[in-house]
This record gives structure tokens, C-alpha cells and sequence, in this order.
């Protein structure tokens, strides 16, 4: 209506005016470009995969060609675009798929680089505070749905260190300047551990608590590419550099970046794409291209790994994250909430480049050490509780226009070949926009291209908006979806929820109406398996891990939902059954790898002893055979099924299969008497938590004794 029209356009006009107040020396959004914004002047409708590839094999040059699809590419790609260049972007993997999702989902302007900035007198690293709190103030608000602010509690156990902590927390706010989200405060031991109930009380003797952003970080990246796709980059996952086109230079001769050759990963298909620049945004995998452009480039890329593990929520508050200064060995240790569950990290650890990057067990307890440091003693912090675990690689790069290139730079790296590539490496995710925007301005520069300045700040990603803290109820009323799917898919999608909820099957219930969930326990819905073939996840890995979260919160739950989601796929894009099967497979080698599935099975098979006494031992016999009957020494889905029966308890044959092959090591269709004792004192040691069979098994024990017949006696003598 034209009322709402109104509305929307003084709205976009307040935000241009409002950005330009807010950093007068960057660009900067104006009240044209806004009015632009409101009349559509992108892409409603999302190019598919198919087309895109179409217009990337089709159009004879491109201004730029952005390789790499994370953060940092993505923003290249979305500053190119929007300054009118004609822009395209490949990723071999999917968007997001390396260490742009694998992140501490914080936006933050870096808390210990501040302190090395005053304890080192270091104005480097000052700057790049200040210029990742200005960055973090615009990512929150140009994606509102996906990020929040989040309190973050400093605990201190010595008295000195309360007013040295204090004045360093102030000076962030004070660099943060109107920028700061909220103001720091200090708090008392008792109000600490109002906030914090897990908290360690031995020696504390109060907190500071400080404040920064925490977001959904894949999803962020496949947002900014999404929106350089509605302004009209020419995007495409799946899609490898196998080699750089070279054409002579008009003035010198030498060979200059002209272009790429590329390879439909899913067809195998291959084509040019010509560019008049190519930028190289690869993260991890920068000195691979810089080689491909010239094999005696030295390496400038210094790997790091940053293992991260997901344990339940009640470890946490819901809204209150936790830092730890220093750890036993120097390193920060971040402990938050986010997505209904805890996590904890990271590490930093030289690692080798890979594109699968595997948590290692070392890391994994190190973090796990330094939690039970920081909780009470009543809490106790158990190798089995980790639902997820990951590894991400960081990529600390050196200046290779240094003197000294054994240095490592702190922030990121610009630098131009003399063949012509410009590559961006380092930096870190709060600052992905602002490492885009000088990219891009050094490749205006050296290749002469017709642009002016970047318009990125204040440009709304997205589903950004259209979202308002209250959609998530219009989802309900509207569409009759549960409370907690409704608030997921407003704080996912933004705007675009809508068009999630359109898809959403009818239940066939009274409530809800619609929306059917993948697993009982997430908000994930089936319709969300649809829309993410639109927002371009071509495998199910694509959706289990970053078009939904569900791989990086329960490795287990994730595991349930992979055939659903390979059968959904396989619906709407055609798979035979050969294909489903390799892409269940390949999932089920994700969870199995990378996602910490491998570290937390092996917690049962390298556990060959049995450490239990002579007493536990016969207690779990005795239970074991309230379900074999026969005294097979096993038992299988049919013997638990006969026990639950009787319990008039109904079980799915698929869910109870599942159930039991958690625990059938040998994978012989059963569970053995030893591999049942395994499980059970693994369960006795906390390296393995929340086993199905081991709390279903009690459950039916003492079900099955509470029917014993009432004795004569106790009955008063059957009167």
C-alpha cells in the first residue's frame, strides 16, 4: 500500500542519513542509493545455479572475478557489483563451506589485541581494533536477524586484577566510542554467580561483564553472496580454478591475468571466464593460486587450527557468554551460548593446509580442561556431553612485500603480482567488509576500472529488511507453525521466512499446522531442505552444515535427519538412487570426520577394558538379560521391542534400530553382552553421556520390577 511504501521509504532515508554521520571518512550510503534499495533495484527472484553458470560461460568479459566464496570473497564480490562493475565470483567448494562457518560466531573487535595495543604501545593494533568495532556496529545492523549483541562475563579471582581488567574493558568501550553496544560493568561475587550459576566460587571475587556481537556465521556468508547475486554478480559454487588465463601485456609482453579456466565440479564441464581483474579471496588456500599464477611466489599463508566443541546448553546461561584471559597455556578461551547449545574454544595450533580440516582429540580435551577450571565443581564436565566438534583453519599470512616475511601481520594482506592478481589473505570475519572494500579499491586502482567508491556500509544483507524483532509471530498467526520453528526461520531468513513458510508441508495435526521437523529436538523444518536447493546447496552436506546448522550442533540428531534430507533432495533435483546413496555416504564421512562424530565413537572403542567392580558388573548382567531372554549373549531390535511392549512403550523399528547401532561396534546387527558392559562403563567414566540404549534399558528395568505382583503381606492380606 502506499501507506506502508511511505513508511519504508522514510525508513531507508533515515538509515542513508544516519551512516553518513556514522563514519564520515568511509564510504557511505546515500539517500539516492537508498531510494534505489526501495524501488527494487535488485533481483527479486534468485538467479538458479543453472543460469548462473550460463551467464559466467556466456558473457565475453567480466570486470572482476572474485575466487573464493567465504566472507571475505563474498563481500568482494558484493562491493564490486554494487560500485556497477560487472561481477563475477567462483567457490570450489560451497560458499562458506572452509573457515567462514567454522568460526567462534563472534563479531568482535578483539579484546586481547587491545591489550597488546597498550601494554606494547603497538598503534597497529589499536587501529585494527577501532576498525573492527566500527565494522561490528554495521554488520549488526545490516543483518539484524542473524546477529545480536552478546554479554560476555570476565571472572576475576584475584582482587588486583579487578580494577587492570576494569580499565582495560572501559578503554574497548571508549575505542568503541558510539559505536559501543553497551556500556561495561562490574559485579559483584554474588551477582556473578547470579548471572553465571556454573561459575567456579573458590576464590572469585567478582566479574566484569562486557559486551560484543555473536551471529550464525554460515549463514551470514551465504548472505552476503545472496545479496551480490540480487544486485547482479554472477555467483557459482561447485565451481574449481583449474588454471589462470594469461594474455601479453600491450606495453611490456609479460603475461597478465586475464581470466580463469573453470570446472563444473558436479558435471565436470569446463570453460573460461574472462576478467579484466581476478582477485584472489581463498583464505587458507591463497598461496594455491598464487602459485597457479606464478610457481616461484614464496608462501606468505600460515596455517593455524581453531578447534571449537559444542556441549549441551545447561552448561551455559542463555544469555551470557564467558571469557577466559588466560588460559595454562596463553590462549583465550571463549565459553557461549548460541543456537540453544554451548560452545567452547578455540584453539591455535600450526596445522597443514586441507580442505577437510579433522578435530584432534589433544585439542578437544585441552578446551575441556580449561572449562572444568572456570565451572563449579558440582558441574561436572564430561567427555561425552560434546555433541559436535570442528576444526577451522585460520589463515595468518605474512607481507610478502616485507623485508622480513618470517613476520607474521596481524590484520590482512593486499597485494598485487606483477602479472596483475590481487589478493586479499588474513584478517579476521568482523572485518570481512571493510578487507573487501580496500581489496577492491587496489583493483580499481592498478587495473583502471570504471568505479567509484565503495557502498557497502549500511547496505542491508539479505533478509535484513524486511525483519522486525516481532515477524516471528505474523509466522505463527499466519501460517500456523510451532513458537520455536517460527522464531528459527525470522532469525535464519529475516524477510525472507515468508517464503520458507509458503513451502512447509500440512502436518495433518491439530497443531502445528504446518511444518514438519527434520529431528524432534531442532526447529528445522522439511521445507527448509526445498528452499536451500534455491539458495544453491547442491549436496546434503551443504544443508546439514550450513544452510541449516544441524552437523555443527548434533552430530547424532544431524545423522537421524541425512536420509530425509538426501530423500527431499533427491526429489527436487532429480538424483537416481546410486546418487543418493554416494551422497549419504559422503555426509555420513563429514559428521563421521570433520564434525567430531570419529573422537566421540571412539570414546566406546577405545574403551576395550571394562572398568567396573564385581558388583557392577553383575547388576548391568542382570539388566542385560531382563532383554535376552534366551541368554543368546546378544540381543537385537526385536528383543528390546518384546520388553517395550509389555511397558505398552512404542518405539519406531527405524528409531530403535538406530538406537542400537550406536552401540553395536562390530556392526553385526546386534549387541553383544561385552559391547553392552563397554558402553556401560564408559557411561560410569562420563566419556560417553546420553546414550539412547543405556537410559532406555534402565527405564524398561525399572518399569519392568515397578509390575512385580504385589506381595500377600503388603497387601493386607488381599482385603
Amino acid at each position: 500500500s502506499l501507506f506502508r511504501f511511505t513508511l519504508r521509504r522514510t525508513r531507508l532515508r533515515g538509515r542513508a542519513l544516519f551512516w553518513a554521520v556514522y563514519e564520515p571518512g568511509q564510504a557511505h550510503l546515500s539517500s539516492m542509493e537508498a531510494q534505489e534499495q526501495e524501488k527494487g533495484s535488485f533481483e527479486d527472484r534468485l538467479p538458479t545455479r543453472h543460469e548462473q553458470l550460463h551467464v559466467l560461460q556466456n558473457t565475453p568479459e567480466f570486470d572482476v572475478l572474485v575466487v573464493g566464496g567465504g566472507a571475505t570473497g563474498a563481500g568482494c564480490a558484493l562491493d564490486a557489483v554494487t560500485r556497477n562493475l560487472k561481477t563475477a565470483l567462483v567457490e570450489r567448494s560451497d560458499f562458506s563451506s572452509g573457515t567462514s562457518s567454522r568460526s567462534t560466531k563472534l563479531i568482535h573487535g578483539g579484546v586481547r589485541y587491545l591489550q597488546k595495543a597498550v601494554t606494547n604501545l603497538d598503534y597497529e593494533q589499536y587501529l585494527m581494533v577501532k576498525e573492527a568495532l566500527h565494522e561490528r556496529a554495521n554488520l549488526l545492523t545490516i543483518a539484524p536477524h542473524l546477529s545480536v549483541p552478546l554479554p560476555i562475563m570476565l571472572p576475576v579471582y584475584r582482587w588486583w586484577q579487578l580494577p587492570y581488567y576494569w580499565a582495560g574493558i572501559k578503554l574497548y568501550d571508549l575505542v568503541a566510542g558510539s559505536h559501543c553496544l553497551k556500556s561495561s560493568y562490574v559485579v559483584s561475587k554474588s551477582k556473578a554467580l547470579d548471572f553465571f550459576p556454573m561459575l567456579k566460587k573458590d576464590r572469585l571475587v567478582g566479574a566484569i561483564v562486557y559486551y560484543d556481537g555473536q551471529h550464525n556465521d554460515s549463514r551470514m556468508n551465504l548472505a552476503i553472496a545472496l545479496t551480490a547475486a540480487r544486485h547482479g554478480a554472477s555467483i557459482a559454487n561447485y565451481t574449481e580454478v583449474v588454471q589462470l588465463l594469461k594474455k601479453a601485456h600491450p606495453v611490456t609482453g609479460e603475461g597478465q591475468v586475464c581470466g580463469a579456466r573453470c570446472r563444473d565440479v558436479i558435471t565436470g564441464q569446463e570453460f573460461d571466464i574472462r576478467a579484466k581483474c581476478v582477485i584472489n579471496a581463498t583464505g587458507p588456500f591463497t598461496d594455491s593460486l598464487r602459485k597457479m599464477d606464478d610457481q616461484r611466489a614464496a608462501n606468505i599463508c600460515q596455517p593455524s587450527a581453531g578447534v571449537h566443541i559444542v556441549i549441551p546448553g545447561y552448561y551455559s546461561p542463555d544469555n551470557m557468554g564467558l571469557l577466559d584471559p588466560a588460559t595454562s597455556d596463553g590462549r583465550v578461551i571463549f565459553f557461549l551460548p548460541w543456537e540453544n547449545v554451548t560452545i567452547a574454544g578455540t584453539t591455535d595450533t600450526p596445522t597443514d593446509v586441507t580442505a577437510h580440516p579433522i578435530p584432534m582429540e589433544e585439542d578437544i580435551n585441552f578446551i575441556l580442561n580449561e572449562v572444568r577450571n572456570y565451572l563449579s565443581p558440582d558441574v561436572e564436565v564430561r567427555r561425552g556431553d560434546i555433541l559436535a566438534a570442528w576444526s577451522g583453519i585460520r589463515p595468518l599470512v605474512t607481507d610478502p612485500g616485507s623485508k622480513d616475511t618470517q613476520s607474521i601481520c596481524r590484520n590482512h594482506v593486499v597485494s598485487v603480482s606483477s602479472s596483475g592478481l590481487v589478493t586479499i589473505a588474513g584478517g579476521k570475519w568482523t572485518t570481512y567488509r571493510s578487507m573487501a572494500e580496500e581489496t577492491l579499491d587496489v583493483a580499481v586502482k592498478e587495473h583502471s576500472l570504471p568505479a567509484g567508491p565503495s557502498r557497502t556500509v549500511g547496505l542491508m544483507l539479505e533478509g535484513g529488511r524486511d525483519w522486525t524483532p516481532t515477524l516471528y509471530i505474523r509466522l505463527v498467526q499466519d501460517y500456523g507453525l510451532e513458537n520455536e520453528v517460527a522464531q528459527h526461520l525470522a532469525a535464519t531468513y529475516g524477510g525472507r521466512a515468508f517464503d520458507v513458510a509458503k513451502m512447509a508441508q500440512v502436518t495433518g495435526k491439530r497443531w502445528p499446522i504446518v511444518g514438519k521437523r527434520l529431528v524432534s529436538e531442532f526447529p528445522y523444518i522439511e521445507s527448509e531442505v526445498v528452499y536451500a536447493i534455491k539458495e544453491y546447496a547442491c549436496t546434503a552436506i551443504d544443508v546439514i552444515a550450513r544452510r541449516t546448522r544441524l552437523g555443527f550442533l548434533n552430530v547424532q540428531a544431524a545423522d537421524e535427519a541425512l536420509p530425509r534430507v538426501v530423500e527431499i533432495m533427491a526429489k527436487h533435483l532429480g538424483w537416481s538412487e546410486q546418487k543418493k546413496k554416494e551422497e549419504l555416504e559422503a555426509a555420513k564421512i563429514f559428521l563421521y570426520q570433520e564434525m567430531g562424530y570419529k573422537a566421540r565413537s571412539e570414546q566406546l572403542t577405545k574403551m576395550s577394558e571394562i572398568s567396573l567392580t564385581p558388583q557392577e558388573v553383575a547388576r548391568y548382567k542382570k539388566r542385560f538379560y531382563k532383554f535376552d531372554k534366551e541368554s543368546k549373549g546378544f540381543i537385537t531390535t526385536l528383543d528390546v521391542q518384546q520388553v517395550l511392549e509389555k511397558l505398552s512403550i512404542q518405539i519406531d523399528e527405524n528409531a530403535l534400530h538406530e538406537i542400537l547401532n550406536e552401540v553395536d561396534l562390530n556392526k553385526n546387527g546386534q549387541v553383544e553382552l561385552d559391547e553392552f558392559l563397554q558402553l556401560m562403563s564408559a557411561v560410569q567414566r562420563g566419556q560417553i553421556s546420553d546414550s539412547r540404549l543405556a537410559i532406555l534399558m534402565k527405564t524398561a528395568e525399572e518399569g519392568l520390577d515397578s509390575r512385580r505382583p504385589v506381595s500377600v503381606d503388603r497387601s493386607g492380606g488381599g482385603v
